[in-house]
């Protein structure tokens, strides 16, 4: 991945001609780097009353994400049920 004009440029590539190999990757990149959301905002427009309020709640929501983990390795909470598994026989 390479800066280019201000903008990323995302590289996949295509071993053994097996693309659908490549497009997962594609898809995962182009998720990590958040363009699915940027083109779902871009949609419609967004007040910026609204845009301020969405950014706030976002802010909220990982601080409080941030602050639930490091409770959870602190060992103030238990670990999520999903990552608490039994051990093996």
């Amino acid at each position: 991945m390479t800066i280019y004009e201000g903008r990323l440029r995302l590289q996949v590539v295509v071993r053994d001609n097996n693309v659908d190999q490549a497009l997962r990757a594609l898809k995962k990149k182009l998720q990590r780097e958040g363009v699915f959301r940027e083109m779902k905002l871009r949609n419609y427009y967004e007040k910026p009353s609204e845009k301020k309020a969405r950014q706030k709640a976002e802010a909220v929501r990982r601080a409080r994400k941030l602050a639930r983990k490091r409770a959870q390795r602190e060992g103030g909470l238990p670990a999520p049920a999903a990552a608490a598994r039994p051990a093996r026989p």
